[in-house]
């Protein structure tokens, strides 16, 4: 079994998968700061100019033995 590992090790593999989780981390930091920057504005730009405000979307949902469900 070691020697299995030992051979995995050695043919780069393991720099592969390390290389690949930091691109990911990267992409992912990438997209977050995108939709914060670009894609939420729009979003909320569209929803005033309709005059609709982020808060008064939701409401809630009551389920039998007085459980709410909230939405929004």
């Amino acid at each position: 079994m070691l020697k299995g590992f030992r051979d995995f090790i050695l043919r780069g593999n393991v720099i592969d998968l390390a290389v690949a989780v930091v691109i990911g981390a990267a992409f992912t930091a990438l997209i977050g700061v995108f939709n914060t920057a670009l894609i939420t504005p729009i979003v909320n730009s569209f929803f005033d100019l309709l005059g609709l405000s982020k808060d008064g979307i939701g409401g809630t949902i009551g389920l039998p033995g007085d459980q709410v469900i909230n939405i929004g």
